[in-house]
């Protein structure tokens, strides 16, 4: 007889009706202002447009998984690639990150997050696709609100393939009374094959865009970002075709505005400012505050709305030299973080001569061997940091709760560049426009126009969206990984994709990942 004591298993627990919603949170900006409902009988909710919203909301709430709480996606995806190191304190600060980093991942410290975080997110979906058709409300509402919920599902979902592959499909609510331990893991070609047909019924349901002054509708699905997930989608699934299909949709003319008004900003620095959320370059972005004022008690449970990776990347002990006058320290003033991600040798000589360089990469060597600043080296530092979440001490919160957990800075999860250049990808990397794809990216920083190809992608890609958690999943994609993670211990065959959390296996049908 099973042990009901694993009862809390993230596949059953948080599918249960209800579970998740007792967190719904305040938002200022992204989507309303939406009260914390606190805890209630999903059965007796979701019964009119604003119940439903707030489920809604607490939906899109699982999209910070990219970029808050300690075990984001963009720090660990970072440091498992060639780009960063894991960093850090010290050798042990993360045994997750650090095992993924040197790839001696394995279940008992891969972080249970990833698993349980995603299917959280599938759980509020699923209620709410399930509740919303008796909801009070009118058609084109409701309608909007079934869309906005089958997207962000595929979308989760997505980065349970892109994690796991192996992973059970679960459509609708689970109740107390379902076999949840026997849930058995899908066919990766199946769950791709249904995320794929959910969006694509859903794009007709949403906007075609947002009023960017319309405060309780930023940050929402539009036609625009559905269609860029869905060609990622399709990219991944190696359907290249329909990729282009979607991407030619989005980008529109290669460096003009496309039909959804997107369109690439003239100064590529201008992306990385704290306060230049949803620029015409963003797609689909995460919204970060300090209105939620994180405090340590509940950092990482959903509830807080800071960017964590900022204080992530910052520099540990970062200080400014006082100089003798007429001398002046002209370096900037850096909040102190915990040294994750130091960039790595080759990238930092990789991009010498890109325009992207500065915006992409602090240079804190230098300033040292200049005398203008000191700071104490993390673990694998190498005295190169990410400058595009580098908070500044200006950035810091002045609200109620922790400093280190309430940096605003947004984290943009889909831009134009990165559509432009899945795109040309998607065409083969070869013809006229995929030239003209590349071409615009380039321009934009001043480069001169080169011959379009495969290869020529992949570098351009790497400049262009370095650390912004792209690149490893780029280089599995690619097939790329062994070659170029091969000396980090990265062993083909298996670390293409992660192993399940043991905490889920146990007791569960669900069966562990080659290798692990």
């Amino acid at each position: 007889m099973k042990n009901k004591r694993f009862i809390y298993k993230s596949v059953a627990v948080l599918m249960l009706a209800g579970v998740g919603f007792g967190s719904v949170s305040c938002n200022n900006g992204n989507l309303e202002d939406v009260q914390n409902t606190g805890t209630f009988d999903e059965s007796n909710y979701f019964q009119n447009e604003e119940q439903s919203f707030s489920g809604l909301v607490a939906t899109y709430d699982m999209l910070r998984k990219y970029s808050g709480g300690f075990e984001n996606m963009v720090t660990f995806f970072n440091g498992a690639s060639d780009d960063f190191y894991s960093g850090g304190g010290n050798s042990s600060d993360g045994a997750g990150i650090q095992g993924f980093s040197n790839y001696s991942i394995n279940p008992i410290i891969m972080p249970a997050s990833y698993w349980k975080d995603y299917y959280q997110g599938i759980a509020k979906a699923n209620i709410l696709l399930e509740k919303i058709p008796n909801a009070t409300m009118n058609d084109q509402t409701r309608n909007r609100f079934i869309a906005e919920a089958k997207v962000l599902r595929s979308l989760y979902y997505f980065e349970l393939l892109r994690v796991f592959k192996n992973i059970p499909l679960i459509l609708k609510p689970i109740k107390y009374n379902d076999d949840y331990y026997n849930i058995p893991q899908a066919k990766p070609e199946d769950v791709y094959t249904q995320i794929e047909a959910d969006i694509l019924a859903s794009i007709g349901d949403l906007p075609m865009t947002i009023d960017p002054n319309n405060k309780g509708q930023i940050g929402r699905l539009t036609q625009g970002s559905a269609r860029a997930i869905l060609g990622k989608i399709y990219l991944y699934d190696k359907k290249n075709s329909l990729a282009a299909e979607q991407f030619a949709m989005v980008n529109g003319t290669p460096g003009g505005t496309s039909q959804y008004g997107y369109h690439l900003l003239a100064n590529f620095a201008d992306l990385w400012k704290v306060d230049n959320k949803f620029t015409t370059e963003s797609i689909l972005e995460v919204m970060h505050t300090n209105a939620s004022n994180a405090d340590w008690g509940f950092w990482g449970s959903g509830k807080d709305e800071g960017n964590s990776v900022n204080q992530m990347v910052g520099i540990i002990s970062y200080g400014k030299v006082d100089l003798t006058p007429p001398a002046v320290n002209d370096a900037p003033s850096i909040h102190k973080g915990w040294g994750f991600n130091p960039a790595t040798d080759d990238l930092f000589n990789f991009m010498q001569g890109d325009p992207r360089l500065d915006a992409t990469i602090f240079n804190a060597k230098a300033l040292v061997q200049q005398g203008k600043i000191t700071y104490s080296p993390g673990f694998r530092d190498t005295g190169y940091f990410l400058n595009k979440y580098l908070p500044r001490t200006e950035d810091e919160s002045t609200q109620p709760g922790a400093t280190e957990l309430n940096f605003r800075q947004n984290y943009i999860a889909i831009r134009l560049a990165d559509t432009y250049l899945m795109e040309a990808e998607a065409l083969g990397g070869s013809g006229a426009r995929a030239q003209a794809l590349l071409d615009a990216v380039r321009a934009r920083v001043g480069l001169a126009s080169i011959p379009v190809s495969i290869q020529a992608i992949k570098d351009e890609r790497r400049r262009e969206l370095a650390g912004e958690g792209h690149r490893w999943f780029d280089l599995v994609r690619w097939g790329d990984a062994p070659a170029k993670l091969g000396s980090r211990g990265f062993t083909a065959g298996k670390n293409e994709i992660l192993p399940i959390p043991f905490n889920e296996l146990t007791n569960t049908a669900l069966k562990q990942n080659p290798g692990y």
